[in-house]
């Protein structure tokens, strides 16, 4: 069916340009034509339950691809729904592109339907935010919005496009002129509108999407990378922490991999970056703060020395603090770094590695360090064999790290299970672990899940939610089961905002607002169109798992609902 020329229409030849395979949205009258706009040039259209499930969707497309993510929202709560999901990725740095509609031009601040300052409300959290004002702005304004959010820092972008900018000339014009009324103040007002009308669709056609330039990231000197590798030569206990940010070429992943194993510095991984050396012994995963105060050069790879390392104080002033960032800011947050650098922290560690000799001078070192490992790794196997009543949590998670296939994607969204997971299920390769990030947001889940299993149709993606969590988003479960996404959510369900409620209780003496009930989640996810399992004996927990990976492999969703003992692992682990 041919699509007749409209605003719409120019919006979706400039994401097929940018490279843009899916659109997230929840359909809106004031975007009706961009979605259309889109289907017609093959971008996939993919609608939620909720916006801020587009946003994170869009968020985690742009870090599991390398290209922004892309979210189409309508005018008013449309845009307003999306406020967290938007924080969220300017504080994972996460390029991604929000489209929101608004009301007409002529009829901006008249009390027009869901007509708000929506410029005023999203500036803040985002690199860059525009409106456009004629149907000639529509290409510039977009592709300029694609380049911003990829360019220094990534980050979110906003355009609003009015709904008078995106129909066919003639409905927009029928709507116009059918309200200008009669006699000489009708004549007045339909020359006034005729006016507006040859401004808002004058020369509408003449630009048209063209190809996106590169966007470079700022590249290392060859004196910083000199100097870091001088002062790796001489250190006898280095460490290197690898976070997101160096993870933002998704393309390079498997050469930033190759990079860190080349290097052989002992590792240790955060947010984006848990996976990219799979099961390999130089990563670390715990005794972090220990390590940290015992060694003479430490790497921040893009990491800022925020919350997760005492705000620069885990870092010990003896020792020669190298920090790699993109941002400026991050760079010197709370603490100056002996070296700073400002570049890509990516392209700063392949570079580095490019010219490295290998050699084995600290593997004295790291072999302490790996003891370190394998003695906490005991000491969480005895807790799994704790009596907890229910499934054990830790002993859940052990079963689970068993069942996950290679080639899985793991997202995280909750507290204290999913943080009692990441200690125990280990990401296989680069790009296999989603969470929120700094934020600390819970809700992203089923964004995140949604958009692994598109841009990697073959893997095997686990969600794994907390059962207060899951309540943000297991609405979508009716999204995966009407397009075919074929995740497998697990809850590790103990009627509690646990994290919470350990050090709420011990030190208020009352659980007050964080009781939950024991629910039938997977009752819900099978009312959606999803198959749902249940488990509330050890007993059943590694046959079910078995299942579960069966309908997913079918193509259909499925949500395994495990009832969970209580356990203090992640005892006093409020953060400040």
């Amino acid at each position: 069916m041919a699509v007749e020329m409209n605003g719409g229409v120019l919006v979706g030849e400039v994401l097929q340009k940018q490279g843009v395979q899916f659109l997230y949205t929840l359909c809106g009258g004031h975007i009706s034509p961009i979605l259309v706009g889109a289907e017609a040039q093959g971008i996939r259209v993919i609608d939620v339950r909720h916006e801020a499930t587009a946003v994170f969707a869009a968020d985690a497309t742009a870090r599991l691809t390398g290209v922004p993510g892309v979210a189409a929202v309508t005018a008013g709560p449309g845009v307003t729904n999306t406020i967290t999901a938007l924080k969220n990725a300017q504080m994972a740095q996460s390029p991604l592109v929000l489209i929101g509609g608004s009301a007409a031009t002529l009829l901006k601040g008249r009390g027009a339907l869901q007509d708000i300052d929506q410029l005023a409300l999203v500036r803040p959290i985002v690199k860059w935010a525009r409106a456009a004002k004629k149907v000639r702005d529509i290409v510039p304004l977009l592709e300029e919005a694609f380049q911003t959010c990829q360019q220094g820092v990534p980050g979110p972008v906003f355009l609003e496009i009015p709904i008078d900018l995106l129909y066919p000339e003639d409905v927009v014009r029928s709507w116009t002129m059918g309200s200008s009324g009669k006699g000489l103040a009708g004549k007045a007002m339909s020359l006034y509108f005729e006016t507006h009308l040859r401004r808002t669709f004058g020369r509408a056609w003449e630009q048209r999407a063209s190809e996106p330039p590169l966007v470079i990231p700022s590249l290392p000197a060859s004196g910083e990378v000199q100097q870091v590798a001088k002062a790796l030569a001489g250190a006898k206990r280095p460490l290197l922490i690898i976070g997101s940010q160096a993870l933002i070429d998704a393309a390079q992943g498997d050469a930033l991999q190759a990079a860190v194993q080349k290097l052989n510095i002992p590792t240790y991984l955060s947010g984006m970056a848990r996976g990219l050396l799979g099961r390999d012994a130089l990563h670390l995963r715990h005794k972090r703060s220990k390590a940290l105060r015992e060694a003479d050069v430490i790497i921040l790879a893009g990491v800022p020395a925020d919350f997760r390392l005492g705000y620069g104080r885990s870092i010990p002033k003896r020792a020669t603090y190298i920090s790699i960032n993109r941002s400026e800011e991050d760079l010197n947050k709370n603490r100056r770094p002996d070296i700073g650098i400002l570049a890509d922290p990516g392209a700063f560690l392949r570079t580095l590695a490019a010219n490295w000799q290998p050699d084995n001078s600290w593997q004295t070192w790291h072999n302490t360090l790996i003891e370190r490992d394998a003695a906490r790794d005991a000491e969480i196997s005895q807790t799994a064999e704790e009596e907890t009543g229910l499934v054990n949590p830790v002993w859940l998670c052990q079963q689970l790290e068993t069942a996950v296939a290679e080639d899985s994607v793991l997202i995280g969204d909750g507290g204290d299970f999913v943080a009692t997971a990441s200690y125990i299920v280990r990401p296989r390769g680069p790009l296999s672990w989603l969470d929120p990030g700094a934020f600390g947001t819970l809700g992203a889940g089923g964004g995140f899940a949604l958009a692994a299993k598109l841009c990697r149709p073959d893997a095997e993606v686990w969600l794994l939610y907390g059962d207060g969590s899951a309540g943000y988003s297991l609405a979508e479960f009716d999204t995966f089961a009407r397009h075919g996404v074929a995740i497998i959510a697990l809850i590790g369900n103990d009627a509690s905002w646990a994290q919470i409620a350990r050090d709420q209780v011990e030190i208020l003496g009352t659980p007050l607002g964080t009781d939950l009930a024991q629910t039938n989640y997977h009752v819900v996810a099978q009312g959606y169109g999803g198959d749902g399992f249940c488990v509330d004996d050890p007993v059943q927990l590694n046959e079910i798992l078995a299942q579960g990976k069966a309908v997913a492999e079918n193509g259909r969703p499925v949500l395994i609902n495990v009832m969970i003992g209580k356990t203090d692992f992640r005892k006093g682990s409020i953060s400040m």
